[in-house]
């Protein structure tokens, strides 16, 4: 039996996944997005198509695709990226990523268990990220007021912690009832 060498590099079904997936993230984050009504901060639906992005194609697909996507919008819409949120999004598509290997979207099965298990996860990555490093990102990088960007990221966490358990969750649920499962085929 011959053994392949495990590629060093992304396959060509990663680089074109995160190629389209930066590009509707990036459409997504350009085009729907709802104001707060704290500056800087808006409901994303983006984050939702991330978490199905980084749920199919694993973490560093995930990373790509956040930080491609939020660097593309916001060279777009404000001249220049925000590079702590930026770095922020691309942590978050890596952190959702991590959980590739427990959906196991490719057999075709998304149980309850799983999707409570995902959407915890993400609760808590959501927290890790923009509660903690885009604020502190912020200050470090920007010298913003602390009252105003640990706001901006409570309030970030919150909306895409939503995003992601309503949007993301559903996109989870229809790319699986999409594909026959794995175990439905059989050799004749």
């Amino acid at each position: 039996m011959v053994k392949q060498k495990k590629s060093d590099g992304l396959s060509v079904r990663s680089v074109v996944a995160t190629g389209i997936g930066a590009a509707v993230f990036f459409v997504l984050m350009k085009f729907i997005a709802i104001p707060t009504g704290v500056p800087n901060t808006t409901i994303n639906v983006a984050e939702g198509w991330l978490a199905l992005i980084a749920g199919l194609f694993g973490p560093v697909v995930g990373l790509l695709v956040g930080l491609i996507g939020h660097t593309l919008n916001d060279a777009v819409t404000y001249g220049a990226p925000w590079w702590s949120w930026v770095l922020a999004d691309g942590i978050f598509g890596l952190l959702l990523g991590l959980s590739k290997r427990s959906l196991a979207l490719a057999y075709g099965e998304l149980t309850t268990k799983k999707i409570v298990q995902f959407n915890l996860w993400q609760a808590v990555s959501n927290l890790v990220v923009w509660v903690i490093i885009a604020p502190i990102g912020d200050i470090l990088i920007y010298k913003e007021a602390a009252q105003k960007v640990f706001l901006q990221g409570a309030v970030a966490a919150v909306v895409n912690t939503l995003s992601v358990a309503i949007i993301g969750t559903l996109l989870l649920v229809a790319y699986v009832k999409s594909r026959p499962k794995k175990s439905s085929l059989r050799r004749e």
